[in-house]
């Protein structure tokens, strides 16, 4: 396993495959089917940790955790006129900047 692995792992079920499925965010090609979610998750940190060994080897780069990524809270986002007119009047008709709106909006769906 990796000494400093702090990569964004998630374990699933998969109706198709009838188990587990363990995923992680930053290698998502990657995937380990299991019987548990504690097998899918040790089997899928074992995958990433030999990838990672592989990229180094080969001199590769490897991904950046996510977790330790740094984050400016700011991105852009291209919508149609159509719907950046509609969310302008939403949030005037809410008494909100259009950033509020839509920040909350985006807080809403995670």
């Amino acid at each position: 396993m990796l000494q400093h692995d702090h990569y964004t792992y998630r374990v699933t079920w998969s109706e198709e495959d009838q188990e587990h499925v363990g995923l992680c965010a930053e290698f998502s090609s990657l995937s380990w089917l299991d019987q548990t979610p504690e097998a899918a998750l040790k089997g899928i940190r074992q995958v990433v940790a030999d990838t990672v060994t592989d990229l180094i080897s080969n001199g590769e780069s490897v991904p950046e955790p996510l977790a330790t990524k740094k984050y400016s809270g700011k991105f852009q986002v291209r919508v149609t006129s159509d719907t950046h007119r509609a969310l302008a009047i939403k949030a005037a008709e809410k008494k909100v900047s259009l950033n509020r709106l839509v920040s909350e909006s985006l807080a809403a769906a995670c």
